[in-house]
């Protein structure tokens, strides 16, 4: 089998596990789930990974990896509307692209679980937008999340109607849009500023 197309098939497989882990845990979850879900014989998934923690180490890895690229893409940015639109760009073409791994990278952060020991893909993803769960303003934290919860959702819709491209740029406008960088409007007061 040709490197790219054992590439293209690994893919696929941890995205549909990573699809799987997201919903169920990682404990609900079992490796004939995965073969059943993915098209393999449990003897034919454990060709490709030979345990179901050898699978999901795989899952986090490459999702770290994913992460680490959107980061990449803003590191060297200062925050504000441009780091925060060119990383919107750069996460929505990864969950366009891998909707199973997004959605496992994103659950932690957009159900705002405690900041978990060791830093996970999700942490990456909120650095890449300058926030930090422990010191960002709420308004901030919860834009961001916000945003990575439409991004998520929206992501998905547009996968499973097969309107990725069509859709890019009105998911980008929407969760830019989340962010509080609306085109023309100004900050919405809060409550108490309005009393």
């Amino acid at each position: 089998m040709s490197r790219p197309f054992r590439e293209q098939i690994d893919e696929g497989i941890l995205d549909r596990a990573a699809a799987l882990f997201a919903r169920r845990g990682f404990a609900k979850t079992s490796v004939q789930d995965v073969a059943d879900v993915v098209g393999l014989s449990k003897a034919g998934l454990l060709h490709h990974y030979p345990t179901k923690d050898a699978l999901y180490a795989a899952v986090l890895a490459h999702a770290g990896a994913l992460s680490e690229r959107v980061l990449d893409s803003v590191r060297t940015l200062p925050v504000g509307a441009l780091r925060d639109r060119r990383a919107l760009e750069a996460l929505l073409d990864v969950a366009l692209a891998h909707p199973g791994l997004v959605a496992l990278l994103l659950a932690p952060v957009t159900q705002l679980e405690a900041a978990p020991a060791e830093e996970g893909p999700g942490e990456s993803v909120l650095r890449a937008f300058g926030v930090d769960r422990e010191t960002a303003e709420p308004e901030r934290l919860v834009r961001v999340v916000g945003a990575l919860s439409a991004l998520a959702v929206l992501s998905l819709a547009a996968h499973a109607e097969n309107r990725t491209a069509a859709w890019r740029p009105f998911l980008v406008a929407t969760c830019f849009d989340a962010l509080g960088h609306s085109r023309g409007a100004s900050r919405p007061r809060t409550y108490l500023e309005e009393a």
